[in-house]
């Protein structure tokens, strides 16, 4: 047992309630790993978290945010086979990925590749793993299709065009600034919607000349559920990986059953091992390559020191970050 340096919410609310302190982390048993954190990625989940508005699994630290991390294994319990002391690794957990220190599964831990900095690897785990889940491993997107992801300019939304781009789709991109569209050109944009009273579907039409989109990727949630009907293409699939415009909305049925449309809902965050595990050796197969060989590289707006938290999830809330906010141990 080992008292590790965290960040802690002390209750729940404003910027007031995050400090600097210590948590108790065990011995790494059977199958798991000791990692030394470098440096965690901050996620919308943290904030809605410290607000009260989504609280962490049970058997999970409630106190300790962070979502995702990269690190350095410092040790390793009995019967551990794919990585050894001094292995450099990222991976995506349920909490307390904004401690010094944590104890993971070798089973849902993913090697960083050697052209990838820590600092980056820490802006990798949540944004990707969620996405290649929500597009190829549940979706289905395909070559040629067409998708629309919301929030383009966010983490998740950076890190789906990218991939997308890489599969072959075409994306258009969704934004409530124009200037967030203008700087996702320099990651391939090409079409992008601004978004005024959460309507978007007549614009999507026009792009498509008429034919719609055959996946919607929406991290907005009931805000935006009608417009997101009335967007998709005949058998489409719209994928909900959050909530921020709400969780309760009105759902167009004769309109979804017209179409033939999927509506899935998905998250990671209270997923069982086995579930991550099997993302975590699919995602390590099929994407991590493309990191080492440059294709993929995680779009970061900025970096901090962890005692810088508290400026971190201002930025956040104000909406002003393009890309991953990262903040490492000093």
């Amino acid at each position: 047992m080992i008292n590790a340096r965290a960040i802690q919410f002390r209750g729940r609310g404003g910027l007031e309630v995050i400090a600097l302190g210590q948590t108790p982390v065990r011995s790494p048993g059977p199958g798991e790993l000791l990692v030394e954190v470098a440096a965690a990625g901050l996620n919308r989940a943290d904030i809605l978290q410290r607000q009260g508005f989504y609280a962490a699994p049970p058997g999970t630290i409630g106190d300790v945010p962070g979502l995702e991390y990269s690190g350095t294994v410092a040790a390793v319990g009995c019967g551990v086979r794919a990585f050894g002391i001094g292995d450099k690794v990222m991976g995506i957990v349920a909490g307390g990925g904004m401690a010094s220190h944590i104890v993971v599964h070798e089973r849902e831990t993913i090697a960083v590749p050697g052209k990838v900095s820590l600092i980056e690897a820490a802006a990798i785990p949540e944004a990707f793993l969620t996405v290649y889940d929500a597009l190829f491993m549940q979706a289905a997107l395909t070559m040629g299709q067409r998708l629309l992801v919301h929030a383009v300019g966010s983490g998740i939304g950076t890190a789906a065009l990218q991939l997308a781009q890489v599969a072959g789709a075409h994306v258009i991109g969704t934004s409530r600034s124009q200037a967030k569209l203008d700087a996702c050109k320099r990651f391939g944009l090409v079409d992008g919607i601004v978004v005024k009273n959460a309507r978007f579907a007549e614009a999507v039409c026009e792009l498509t000349r008429g034919q719609l989109v055959d996946v919607i990727l929406d991290s907005v949630g009931a805000a935006y559920l009608s417009e997101n009907v009335a967007a998709i293409a005949s058998r489409g699939k719209i994928v909900i990986l959050g909530l921020l415009g709400g969780a309760t909305g009105n759902l167009p049925l004769a309109t979804l059953l017209s179409k033939r449309a999927h509506v899935i809902g998905t998250v990671l965050r209270n997923r069982p091992l086995e579930e991550r595990a099997v993302l975590a050796k699919s995602f390590a197969h099929h994407v991590l390559p493309l990191f080492e060989r440059g294709v993929l590289r995680p779009v970061i707006d900025a970096v901090l020191q962890m005692d810088q938290i508290a400026d971190a999830h201002q930025r956040m809330e104000a909406n002003d970050n393009i890309g991953k906010i990262v903040l490492h141990w000093a």
